[in-house]
């Protein structure tokens, strides 16, 4: 039995503790039939603004489409430079290039993992120098918890910048007392199912305090629409969220609080106990991580990953190779001093099973392996 398979991320024992509601809520769409923008959809879009501060929450068709539509909406296209981290999942990058407009590859810092304020700053002056114009900052809160905002806002009202956080990783997250959602004037999050809030299938949101944008973004998600469906006032997209993935939003939204802090508390646990021989994820003063991932450092990862997996512990890579040096987007411009540090990361950096339903068992169990 010691080795059965322990889940990276048990989405089964969230759905066994939840599952009386989650039907509930399923047969009560199937019951009203409003399959496409029905009211579970503008309910939890209220639920989730009231969750995170914010006072516009828009949901979509998934995290990449709330980056592009954001973007679309910010009037950012062809001859702009958006400036986004090395280290991370290609989809902030993605969203840029099918926006029309140019990723500039910023280096990130290695103790936090995101994106460093110094090669951000360089980056800036170096592309300002250039025919692109540089327009806005995509900050990725990588693995939950929260980048540098106070530093990124300041440097984005330097050079007359928008700032557009990629939240996909952190909904639950927060900088003192303000949550993930109203750090940057724009903001993103993705409930692909492993995320910290998961649906059953894809979906995405935004979330920004200014009326006119959000009124925007509504119009985009929806094929551009003015007053109705046949008044088209710009070219949209068709992104918009499932009733039933609304409903099912709702029923983990009000479990969501309680989760977060399962997941705070299994991470002091680990670093607690690994601190001294691995590096442990460095948490900041007053930052408070959603713990979409819980990443060491070692250089040893290969052996490890072997071992672990005939151990039955899963042990995940998030990112093995940095945004950079990918074949679709070596091409693009870089921070003049380099992503040297997005580099090293991608070839150091492993996770270890995180999930609110992880057992005190299961996680003396990786503890033990890895103390070994």
């Amino acid at each position: 039995m010691g080795h059965d398979p322990i889940a990276f991320i048990d989405l089964a024992a969230q759905q066994k503790v939840l599952q009386p509601e989650i039907d509930q809520a399923i047969k009560t769409v199937l019951e009203h039939g409003q399959y496409i923008m029905g009211p579970e959809v503008h309910m939890l879009e209220e639920k989730l603004a009231q969750y995170c501060g914010a006072h516009h929450a828009i949901s979509c068709a998934n995290g990449t489409d709330a980056l592009v539509l954001s973007l679309k909406a910010l009037n950012i296209g062809p001859g702009d430079a958006v400036f986004v981290p090395a280290f991370t999942f290609i989809a902030t990058a993605e969203a840029v290039v099918n926006a029309g407009a140019t990723p500039v590859f910023v280096d990130v810092d290695e103790n936090t993992f995101n994106m460093s304020v110094t090669s951000l700053h360089n980056a800036i002056e170096s592309i300002a120098k250039t025919k692109l114009k540089p327009r806005c900052i995509i900050p990725v809160d990588l693995f939950g918890q929260p980048a540098d905002y106070d530093a990124i806002n300041k440097i984005a009202s330097e050079f007359d910048l928008y700032v557009l956080a990629d939240g996909a990783q952190s909904f639950g997250a927060s900088i003192g007392d303000k949550k993930v959602g109203q750090l940057a004037p724009i903001t993103t999050t993705s409930f692909f199912p492993a995320k910290p809030l998961g649906c059953y299938g894809d979906g995405g949101a935004i979330f920004t305090n200014d009326e006119v944008l959000a009124n925007k973004l509504r119009s985009l998600r929806v094929h551009g629409k003015g007053l109705h469906k046949y008044d088209n006032v710009s070219v949209g997209f068709n992104s918009r969220l499932d009733t039933i993935q609304a409903a099912i939003l709702l029923v983990k939204l009000k479990a969501f609080p309680k989760e977060i802090a399962e997941r705070q508390s299994i991470a002091k646990i680990y670093s607690s106990a690994l601190a001294e021989k691995f590096e442990v994820p460095n948490s900041l003063a007053e930052y408070q991580s959603a713990w979409a991932q819980y990443t060491l450092k070692t250089d040893q990862r290969a052996g490890l990953i072997e071992r672990a997996k005939a151990a039955g512990i899963p042990l995940q890579v998030y990112y093995p190779i940095a945004l950079h040096q990918q074949k679709g987007y070596d091409a693009y411009p870089i921070a003049p001093s380099g992503c040297g540090v997005a580099q090293k990361l991608s070839q150091c950096v492993v996770s270890l099973p995180m999930h609110p339903y992880l057992s005190s068992v299961d996680q003396e169990r990786v503890i033990a392996f890895l103390s070994h």
